[in-house]
């Protein structure tokens, strides 16, 4: 091997560390100067090269009507009704615009089609835009009567009255297009408006009820749930709803499934607390008032008369004995309406739905494939399980958090480089089969992006994708 002078060495090695520092300066160059700001590594074999981020956000959707979509109707002259209305305002907030006087009789059980007709219209006159429901501040009327049968008042509020949503003759009734959807603004999307009717006869149990349902708001109660399939096999229908659900929600709520239909035990349950949910089907219900109920509770029966305010009919239980009892809302139907389960709530979209952060009179409503019959009673903006959806930037990704995703479905977060140009997907989501927290993770698009969309399940259609919100 040939020898170099210690002069030449020295000169070669500054020769090459000269060289090192130039490719290092130009690397540096091409790489955007080193400087801060969020950025993302590609590796496409060529090198590895830092990119912008693009620093966009949106607002998810939540469930939830609010007081500013609710209006309270009040029978003019009534003195119960106009206490109850103005409470219920104080204690939600109601926009005073929202609070809607007529005049109809509130001695009466029931109220002819005809005048109903003309009630609604003055109702529906005085409306403010954006009004997706109402809460009725009487007992009475509960039922309007046309000439083959009945519809509850508060689904002759939401749909007005017409006989196919009700049949003497135990006949299927018209299905509602808010059941088991996605809708947060029903008279928007269905130009229809769920009602509720308080069924509280005097102030004194109105504020107790209203105070029930301002407690659950956000309160995500732990509690038990009694689904009981009883020894009343026609009042039972339902028990292929309830059965399943223990072990659906075992990780997240207590339900119980209770099976009496050899008649060897109890119908009912009795001496129990922190009771969240009680579904059955008896006529009659005794030892409710021995059970300690969550504020937000709902619980309701599988029989013909629940609905018949204020005296009854066959010494059936009705739906107020559940309030007296102190459960926030009940359910019952004005007539005859036979064992058709879709009827009545169904109990897995109800919990699903509450537990997702909708208001109770939304869940409750959502729970019943064809309502025409059924009187809807309670405290509608109860909201144990409220959600806030966030997505929020952490490092060089996004992060989801979302309990008011549906079950069994896909969402995606897509964005654009032009107003109008193609989407191209970050990430997409395939719920599980029951509804629970999501904590989700999506990339970041480049700078160049200029609006973010989130798609899902379609208000009116859940089986198909529509846009659920996007950034301005």
């Amino acid at each position: 091997m040939r020898a170099f002078p210690n002069s030449q060495i020295e000169r070669h090695i500054r020769k090459a560390a000269l060289l090192a520092a130039v490719l290092a300066l130009l690397l540096l160059a091409a790489c955007g100067g080193g400087g801060g700001g969020a950025s993302s590594t590609s590796t496409d074999g060529s090198g590895s090269v830092d990119t912008p981020l693009s620093t966009l956000t949106l607002n998810l959707p939540s469930h939830g009507i609010g007081a500013a979509q609710l209006a309270v109707i009040v029978a003019n002259g009534d003195p119960v009704s106009e206490a109850i209305a103005a409470s219920y305002q104080t204690k939600r907030g109601i926009p005073a615009a929202n609070m809607i006087r007529v005049t109809l009789p509130t001695t009466a059980a029931e109220i002819s089609s005809t005048d109903f007709a003309t009630l609604k219209a003055a109702i529906d006159a005085q409306l403010p835009a954006g009004v997706q429901a109402t809460l009725l501040t009487w007992s009475a009327p509960s039922r309007v009567k046309g000439s083959s049968c009945s519809m509850s008042i508060t689904s002759a509020m939401a749909f007005g009255y017409k006989a196919s949503y009700c049949n003497a003759a135990c006949a299927t009734t018209t299905s509602s297009a808010y059941f088991n959807s996605e809708s947060q603004a029903p008279q928007t999307d269905l130009g229809m408006r769920p009602s509720m009717m308080l069924a509280r006869t005097t102030l004194d149990a109105a504020n107790a009820l209203i105070d029930k349902g301002v407690s659950a708001d956000g309160t995500a109660p732990a509690g038990t749930g009694w689904l009981i399939r009883t020894s009343d096999a026609n009042r039972s229908g339902r028990y292929t709803d309830f059965s399943p659900l223990p072990t659906l929600w075992a990780s997240t709520l207590a339900l119980n499934y209770v099976d009496n239909s050899g008649g060897l035990g109890s119908d009912v349950i009795s001496g129990k607390t922190d009771v969240l949910f009680y579904f059955t089907g008896l006529p009659s219900i005794p030892s409710l008032t021995t059970n300690q109920y969550r504020p937000g509770a709902i619980g309701d029966s599988l029989t013909s008369y629940a609905g018949v305010l204020p005296n009854g009919n066959a010494g059936q239980t009705l739906v107020t004995a559940w309030l007296d009892a102190g459960l926030t809302a009940s359910y019952g139907t004005v007539e005859e309406p036979c064992n058709y389960t879709d009827k009545f709530p169904e109990a897995s979209v109800l919990i699903d739905q509450y537990w997702r952060g909708a208001t109770l009179i939304e869940a409750y409503w959502k729970s019943v494939a064809t309502p025409g019959q059924g009187l809807f009673v309670g405290e509608p903006l109860a909201q144990p399980w409220r959600d806030a959806p966030t997505l929020t930037i952490s490092g060089n990704n996004y992060l989801i958090s979302s309990r008011a995703l549906r079950p069994g479905s896909r969402y995606t977060l897509d964005y654009r480089t032009t107003t109008t140009g193609n989407w191209t997907t970050l990430a997409s989501f395939n719920t599980a089969s029951r509804a629970q927290l999501q904590s989700l993770t999506a990339p970041r698009p480049p700078a160049t992006a200029v609006q973010l969309r989130w798609t899902g399940p379609c208000p009116t259609n859940a089986s198909q994708s529509c846009t659920l919100a996007s950034s301005s």
